[in-house]
Parts: C-alpha cells; structure tokens; sequence
C-alpha cells in the first residue's frame, strides 16, 4: 500500500493512495485503522510529512561514491546523526537558507520508516519492523559541518528534513533507483544497492542502541553528486517505486 498524511479544509488526515484518490483512514498505518468511505482527489489536498517521528535518525558515508567524494575512509559500522523533528518539511515547503551559512547542500536519500516498536531486533526480523519507504532530502550546511564533530548543528536546522510525498511498502529497498535534480538538472544518480549498510541491517543495529517507535524515520544515507543549492531553485528526490519529492529555496 501507499500512505500519505495530508490536510482537507483545516484538518489533517491519514489515507491509503489508490490512483489519484486517497482514501481516509481513521488512524495513523502503524496503528489499527479502517477506511471512513471519505474519498478526496490528489490534487485537492495539501500533502503534508507523511508521519511524524519521534526521532530523525540518519546514515552518512553509506555510499561508496560518496565516501570518495568527501575524502573519508570507508566505515566499518554506520556513522550516525541525529535531526530534530522541527528540521520536518513537507512536500512543496520551502527549504531556507540560514544566514550563517555560506554553502547549504541536498542530499537525496531513501528512508525508512518504523512501522512497530522495536528493540534488539535480528536482521533476518528487521523486515517485520518496516513499516515502508520514503524519499527524504538531508540538507546540509557543508561549510558548517567541519565545525560540528557530530553534525548536528549543520544538519538540524528547520526545513532542513524534506519527507515524502507517500509511504510505500510495494518495493524492494535493496534494488531502487534514486536521484537528485536541481531545477531539472539530474546531480545524483544511483541505485540503493551500492548502500554499505543496508535497511534491515540499520533497523537492526539501531535497535539494539535504543527503542524505535511507530513512525521513526531512518536515513539511509546519500550517493554522490552532492552540490549547493541556490535562493530559487527547486530540488526534487526521486526514488523508484516512491515517486518525487519536491521543494524549493530561498
């Protein structure tokens, strides 16, 4: 199935896609739901981040490519990073520049998204955790992020968490297509199954550090091809299977 959350004449909905419709579901996909009958068209809606995580857990330097071009050695176990849940941006919503930032990058990426807690999960269980996938955009202050061992501060502002536009478990996370346009110009291009650490291993390794909760959002990580973006420019992620998500800057 595809889920999206999404508001309708000031209020905020979950559904399940079906074409260009959704249709209204009563509670959140990782909780118990059924269907209302209300049915609303695509484009009437606005779409908004398709959960709300209690934590925005992320994956650097888990490309080979990518690794290459940010001149550090290959990890023997995921590197990990934190982004505040005000870092959350819908689909359409506009990333801002900080002004203490001179070179604000994209980075595309899939994520995944929690679908039951979960807590020193195996690997080989790791797939009964997922709820699905999603495209998420790590936006990064790259002249800032020398300055932060842990990266937090060049990675947490708000905007800075582009997420959707749906959540689908229809595909397979280890062979997708993914890639990054700024103003129509592809910049990244590459294929989930170059990831060092793969999904379930994530889920796995993370879930035997904390809890994860219904909703929590992984980051798996970026390819190559990283750049800076521009006041004006529109940056769209696209992984297979997923569709597009879009945004613009100032």
């Amino acid at each position: 199935m595809k889920y999206v959350r999404y508001s309708s004449e000031e209020c905020e909905y979950y559904g399940i896609v079906n074409g260009e419709k959704i249709h209204r579901i009563t509670a959140a996909p990782y909780e118990d739901f059924t269907e209302t009958g209300d049915i609303e068209a695509m484009e009437e809606v606005t779409l908004l981040t398709p959960v709300i995580p209690s934590k925005i857990l992320c994956v650097g330097l888990n490309y080979r490519d990518h690794i290459e071009e940010m001149f550090d050695a290959v990890p023997t176990s995921p590197v990990i990073f934190t982004k505040p849940q005000s870092s959350l941006l819908p689909p359409g919503g506009t990333i801002v520049r900080p002004e203490i930032s001179k070179r604000v990058d994209f980075e595309g990426e899939l994520a995944l998204v929690i679908g039951k807690k979960a807590y020193k999960v195996a690997q080989e269980d790791a797939e009964e955790y997922i709820l699905g996938f999603t495209c998420a955009n790590d936006v990064t202050a790259r002249d800032l992020q020398p300055k932060d061992g842990q990266w937090t501060i060049a990675k947490g502002f708000d905007t800075f968490c582009p997420l959707g536009p749906v959540i689908t478990d229809e595909l397979d996370p280890e062979n997708l297509a993914i890639s990054s346009a700024v103003n129509g110009e592809i910049r990244q291009k590459s294929n989930t199954s170059n990831l060092l650490f793969t999904p379930s291993y994530l889920v796995s390794y993370l879930s035997n550090v904390m809890t994860l909760m219904p909703g929590d959002i992984i980051l798996t990580g970026t390819p190559s091809g990283v750049g800076p973006l521009e006041k004006g420019d529109t940056v769209e992620i696209t992984v297979e299977g997923i569709g597009t998500l879009k945004n613009t800057v100032e």
